[in-house]
């Protein structure tokens, strides 16, 4: 493959991982609605623990599970932060 067409499948994946991204975050939203009306806490340290360790026992690499985890803590706290914005306006 040449660079450029790397390169456009780079593009490819970078539109799917912002549409995979924002459909995630609609479903955080929707969790910390339900979270809101059962008086639960946004943050659950299990829970953050269990897709970590998850996501670290599916790594095909060639990323490192540390790699994966900083990237998953990224996406969760991006989502905690989407949940409590828009908690404190419902």
């Amino acid at each position: 493959m040449t660079i450029d067409e790397i390169r456009l499948r780079i593009n490819q994946l970078d539109d799917e991982l912002l549409r995979i991204f924002n459909e995630r975050a609609a479903l955080a939203l929707q969790i910390g609605h339900i979270k809101k009306q059962q008086s639960l806490p946004i943050y659950d340290p299990k829970r953050e623990k269990l897709i970590f360790e998850r996501m670290t026992r599916a790594n095909p690499g060639p990323l490192d599970d540390s790699a994966i985890v900083r990237l998953f803590e990224r996406v969760i706290d991006e989502s905690r932060s989407l949940e409590r914005i828009r908690s404190k306006g419902d």
